[in-house]
């Protein structure tokens, strides 16, 4: 049965204008700028299309704008974020990595922006040879692209929905905003020994008489409570409990297990395995040096094998995107007029040609990097094979469970491990074959994080009759916009941090964990350094999980190398959604009533989320340019604390339970499907 988008195809409609355009502009850069402080800080990003829906649908129905109109908007919205992740998570380790001396704007702005635009065009235009096949594949959910696209066909419930955001995005501002004020402290910051019991006395050889007093008490593994933080609960919030669960089995898995088990049996010879130094400040520092430079490799390995797995899984639609292209190359696209409007778009001549000219300008910017040639050559060409697949890989992710999930940090390291090989097997060693590893990761992470973005976006085109055309132009216009920008924000909470008394990027309240470990990972293999025991352990993990038939792998790999923190506040998110979900089916509540419930409770998360983010970043600028803020507790207890978790979880159920409405009121759009 041919599918019946919910504008017909011989409709014809205001869709591609300027205020959509404008619009979608200006919420791709503060969206994406947003995401930037929550990936940072958490090592995470969020789907930025549900709020990018209602804003864009609550704006320009002021107008008396035409749904196409707010889908463009929309789409040039979101993508904000998919070029945020891909910096935050790669550009950092250029500096963690000694590759760059300085992030100053003079040095670092134009390296960073065309890392960024080249990766970004380039995601556009591989998810563009691929789109036909994903969209139309119907075991593709796309659970994002739905709600969004449902948001947009809601008509005036848009409004209500628009409500409940920027309600929330309030109370998320007023938590951070205190916070960063020093009166509520979430208990991210202060650690607590948990202790299972006495190990006897063999264990006491440990070290110090500072680590064997606290070895004497029993204490096994440091961990921390987690933070009460809005964007984090939203997170897991949204991703559900089930997800949100896998993510937080990797941490329990790293500090419940790994960590006890290696600190009891290496004994007095577990500095032998840590870096000089590493270990030095008391049983936390120690526990602490065992995840970071043990367990945090094993969980690469883990995701290097999901991402391999998750490519043979894919082969035949790869396959058939790629001859689907070959073929309108050999035999020419037929003309725009002559098919139906909801099928034209930028024909894959043009796109492959594009993709050669990006190709060319990779090998100018990795040269200019490192000063090899050969090596630039090599990388630019590593970019381009591995950088499809893994685009592909990423379109398929959020195809099964939205953006907001998407393990795009994992491929990332894959493709830094190939890369980085491949230069050490061409003799390229020093911090120009770091540099051109590190930036085969970037284009390609980059490349990927576009790539599920503007998957979502063609599929809720898709679902309401966008011309795909018109889609493809706005994404083109919107990432190179956000890549222009996205420098700043990075740069702003580099300084506010430092200026706070920190570290810049890979200090805990700016972790930055995936360009952390990048950076050492690029270090370690082209330096020789590389613990390979550890990586290949993690692979057998990895199959260990497949073979088990565990959902996603990648997500408990991704547990295992965040901090223990971040993970179980985004776990108390999901299991405020699973007692949300629980007590709207003990209730009684219809099918139309849940859904009602499900709507109201995404849209405070997503409000929440935004926030925070939106928040921190303000706080952060108000420390590069030096202004005060006023603290208004020195020392916050954990009290404070607990009264905002209760706040969050009283709104976060009792809200959208409360909005079930009648039974007999006819059922709304889902907001996940």
């Amino acid at each position: 049965m041919k599918h019946q988008p919910f504008v017909p195809e011989n409709v014809s409609m205001k869709e591609f204008t300027l205020r959509a355009v404008l619009l979608g502009l200006v919420m791709s850069i503060v969206l994406g700028s947003a995401n930037a402080y929550l990936g940072l800080h958490a090592g995470q990003t969020i789907a930025a299309t549900y709020p990018a829906a209602v804003i864009g649908m609550a704006v320009l129905k002021a107008f008396r704008g035409s749904i196409l109109e707010e889908n463009i908007a929309r789409t040039a919205g979101t993508i904000g974020e998919g070029v945020a992740a891909g910096a935050i998570f790669t550009l950092p380790a250029f500096l963690m990595a000694g590759v760059w001396t300085s992030f100053d704007p003079a040095h670092a702005y134009w390296k960073s922006t065309a890392l960024t635009v080249t990766g970004s065009v380039l995601g556009v235009l591989f998810v563009s040879l691929v789109r036909r096949a994903l969209v139309e594949d119907s075991t593709l959910p796309f659970p994002e692209s739905v709600a969004a696209a449902e948001i947009h066909k809601a008509g005036q419930r848009g409004a209500e929905a628009a409500r409940y955001l920027f309600w929330s995005i309030g109370l998320g501002t007023l938590i951070q905003s205190l916070s960063d004020a020093g009166l509520t402290l979430f208990a991210a910051d202060k650690n607590f020994i948990v202790r299972i019991g006495q190990l006897g006395k063999s264990f006491v050889r440990l070290g110090t008489p500072q680590t064997t007093n606290v070895l004497q008490t029993g204490a096994v593994s440091t961990v921390a409570a987690p933070t009460v933080s809005p964007a984090l609960i939203g997170v897991g919030y949204v991703i559900g409990a089930e997800l949100s669960a896998l993510n937080f089995s990797g941490s329990i898995l790293a500090w419940g297990v790994l960590v006890p088990l290696m600190m009891y049996f290496l004994g007095p010879n577990l500095q032998n395995f840590l870096p000089p130094g590493s270990g030095d400040n008391g049983w936390a520092g120690l526990a602490g040096a065992v995840w970071r430079y043990i367990v945090r490799p094993i969980a690469v390995g883990g995701m290097m094998v999901g991402a391999a797995y998750t490519l043979f899984r894919m082969g035949s639609k790869l396959t058939s995107s790629l001859g689907r292209a070959i073929s309108e190359v050999r035999h020419g696209a037929p003309p725009m007029e002559s098919v139906a409007r909801t099928e034209r778009y930028m024909s894959a001549k043009v796109v492959l040609s594009l993709i050669f000219l990006v190709f060319l300008a990779m090998i100018a910017l990795y040269f200019y990097l490192s000063g090899m040639m050969m090596a630039s050559v090599v990388a630019a060409l590593v970019m381009l094979v591995v950088g499809f697949f893994f685009a592909t890989v990423s379109g398929n992710l959020c195809g099964v469970i939205g953006s907001s999930n998407n393990p795009v940090s994992g491929l990332t390291l894959s493709t830094l491990i190939i890369a980085a090989l491949l230069m050490v097997a061409l003799g390229v060693s020093g911090p120009g074959g770091v540099a051109v590893v590190l930036g085969v990761a970037a284009v390609v992470c980059v490349s990927s994080s576009v790539a599920g973005e503007l998957m979502q976006d063609f599929k809720a085109g898709y679902i309401l009759g966008g011309t795909p055309r018109y889609i493809q132009i706005v994404e083109l216009i919107s990432v190179v916009a956000a890549s222009l920008i996205m420098y700043y924000p990075l740069y702003i909470l580099q300084v506010g941090n430092i200026k706070s008394g920190g570290t810049g990027f890979g200090d805990p309240r700016l972790a930055a964990p995936q360009a952390g470990l990048m950076a050492a990972l690029a270090q370690g293999i082209v330096g020789g350094e590389m613990a390979w025991p550890l990586v290949i352990a993690g692979a057998l993990f990895g199959i260990f999980l497949i073979m088990i038939k565990v959902k996603s792998p990648m997500l408990v790999a991704i547990g295992m190398y965040l901090p223990f923190q971040t993970t179980a506040a985004i776990f108390v998110g999901g299991m405020l959604r699973y007692a949300t979900d629980a007590f709207s089916r003990r209730a009684g509540n219809n099918e139309a009533q849940r859904t009602r419930v499900e709507n109201v409770g995404i849209l405070i998360a997503s409000g929440l989320i935004a926030g925070e983010a939106l928040t921190g970043l303000l706080f952060a600028y108000f420390k590069f340019k030096d202004i005060n803020v006023w603290q208004i507790v020195k020392e916050p207890t954990y009290l404070l604390g607990l009264v905002a978790m209760a706040i969050l979880a009283l709104v976060m159920v009792w809200v959208p339970l409360s909005k079930a409405g009648r039974p007999d009121e006819p059922a709304p759009p889902a907001a996940m499907m």
